[in-house]
């Protein structure tokens, strides 16, 4: 059960396995267990399709967030138009990278919890800190049953005049931080985004948030293998959330100007 998010998604070591997870059953039985020898349950063991970084900063109007559309089938680009920044309520977004069905079963969770939260009419509304404690308690419960959920979240919202930003991942561990990331962005864009925004929270326009995330992006592009050129934005201020389309990560070197000059250096 490899637990580290930096690792979902990733060609494994046939030769060394750590944690002892293959070979996988491939149809584990469900049901009662008669047999004294059996496995038993069995649960999921690694995570399968997966989604890479999330980036998210503080600025002075509030919280920005970024993730590319992509979620890799193991090392295949599969699907490149997933949506990995979801909007809670007014208030909050998750950003949430390594398994995408786990990740659709959180959705699911928090919809519902919202649908019972409106139906109360008792004029409170759940902000991202009630959202982020929510969530620390399910990854927890689950690690704790030996049935996780693969995910590394990020929660950002903005609520009351304050901004929050905080993590929680599969194991149930949250710290909070002007700065964060998941995945291979943690070693990639986590030094860019802590030496431009770290001091500067207070002051930096929604301009510059959003250059750096645009940078910070195009780095991860350029190093993550996992990741992809189209990626969304979301804002989350005192006027309420807002996630972007998907755009581009704007290169200086094209795949048609490299075939050109291919076949100019071999006339």
């Amino acid at each position: 059960m490899d637990h580290f998010p930096t690792n979902w998604g990733r060609p494994r070591n046939d030769a060394f396995d750590a944690y002892g997870t293959y070979p996988i059953s491939q149809r584990p039985y469900n049901g009662p267990t008669t047999d004294a020898f059996s496995d038993g349950i069995q649960h999921t063991q690694q995570p399968i399709v997966t989604g890479t970084s999330v980036l998210a900063i503080k600025y002075k109007d509030g919280i920005m967030m970024a993730a590319d559309n992509l979620a890799s089938y193991g090392s295949l680009a599969r699907f490149k138009d997933i949506q990995r920044l979801h909007p809670v309520g007014n208030n909050t977004v998750i950003g949430a990278g390594g398994d995408m069905s786990d990740f659709q079963y959180i959705q699911a969770l928090l919809d519902q919890l919202m649908i019972e939260e409106f139906t109360e009419q008792d004029g409170h509304s759940l902000g991202p800190s009630e959202i982020h404690e929510y969530l620390s308690h399910v990854m927890y419960s689950r690690r704790s049953k030996m049935d996780p959920l693969w995910n590394s979240l990020i929660v950002g919202g903005f609520k009351d005049e304050k901004r929050f930003l905080s993590y929680v991942d599969l194991l149930g561990t949250t710290y909070s931080a002007s700065t964060l990331a998941t995945g291979y962005g943690s070693y990639i864009a986590q030094p860019l985004l802590r030496k431009a925004v770290e001091g500067n929270e207070d002051v930096l326009t929604e301009d510059e948030a959003v250059k750096i995330l645009e940078q910070s992006m195009k780095v991860l592009f350029y190093r993550d293998a996992r990741s992809l050129n189209k990626y969304q934005i979301a804002k989350i201020t005192a006027d309420g959330v807002s996630v972007s389309e998907s755009r581009s990560v704007e290169t200086h070197w094209s795949f048609a100007e490299g075939i050109r000059g291919y076949g100019a250096q071999t006339q």
